[in-house]
């Protein structure tokens, strides 16, 4: 194998995982966890309809991807 077709597999093996962990769910401990933010943040973020979060379980849960764009404005 090329070098150039090892970095381009790698690249494609970087996208895949990085796909997959943004669609994780994380509970608001995990999310302050990850954010480094507090829990009365997150939930007046999800209030001002800011910060996207799922309430289907009765507790809300946020995508990895929607706390990265929360974030990073």
């Amino acid at each position: 194998m090329t070098e150039h077709a090892i970095i381009e597999r790698l690249n494609e093996i970087k996208h895949i995982v990085k796909s997959e962990v943004s669609n994780r769910w994380l509970n608001m401990k995990e999310a302050c966890d990850y954010s480094g933010l507090s829990d009365s943040t997150l939930r007046r973020s999800v209030r001002k309809q800011v910060l996207k979060a799922s309430t289907s379980t009765g507790k809300l849960l946020f995508k990895i991807s929607d706390v990265d764009k929360w974030l990073n404005g």
